[in-house]
């Protein structure tokens, strides 16, 4: 298992604690969609957020920085997590 799954199972794991009030997805583009998607697009409460995976030092590149921008924009909540803010997921969607 190559370390960005893991930090995916970590973010799960924190998803289906919140039970039947959270519905999200791991978009594919696979060559159909956009380029730069978040990893984990959702819902929580009528909020719609995005999580971008990443493990160890691995930053965004310049069209996943562009995706979280605009959904900031669109008054969506998007955000990358790694090892070192697994827990964020939990505590921002738990704040909306």
């Amino acid at each position: 298992m190559t370390p960005e799954k893991r930090v995916k199972n970590q973010i799960v794991k924190q998803l289906k604690t919140l039970g039947e009030d959270v519905y999200y997805f791991f978009p594919a583009t696979g060559g159909y969609g956009r380029s730069g998607v978040p990893d984990i697009v959702g819902c929580y409460k009528g909020k719609f957020f995005a999580i971008e995976c990443k493990a160890g030092k691995n930053t965004t590149t310049a069209l996943q920085k562009r995706e979280l921008e605009n959904i900031a924009k669109a008054a969506g909540v998007g955000w990358v997590v790694n090892e070192d803010n697994i827990d964020s997921v939990r505590e921002v969607l738990l704040s909306f």
